[in-house]
């Protein structure tokens, strides 16, 4: 399994259903292996919902300055 792609896949299908997002910021665990549909080892798991984290939080951040960016574009 190729997990960068497996995590970009996840982070798509997440980010684009707001229960799921809501899920997975509850049970995150829980969430990956019911969209998936396996029940991986905890070594590997843990890594998927790690990076996805990882590339959700990042998402957050850039929405964050983008928003900021533009509140201050406003101003001058």
């Amino acid at each position: 399994m190729d997990i960068k792609a497996k995590i970009a896949e996840l982070e798509a299908k997440i980010k684009g259903d707001p229960k799921l997002l809501e899920n997975f910021g509850k049970e995150p665990v829980k969430t990956v292996e019911g969209i998936i549909g396996v029940d991986l080892p905890d070594d590997q798991i843990n890594g998927v919902v790690e990076g996805l984290k990882a590339k959700l939080a990042a998402g957050d951040v850039a929405n964050a300055v983008s928003g900021i960016a533009g509140k201050i574009k406003g101003l001058f």
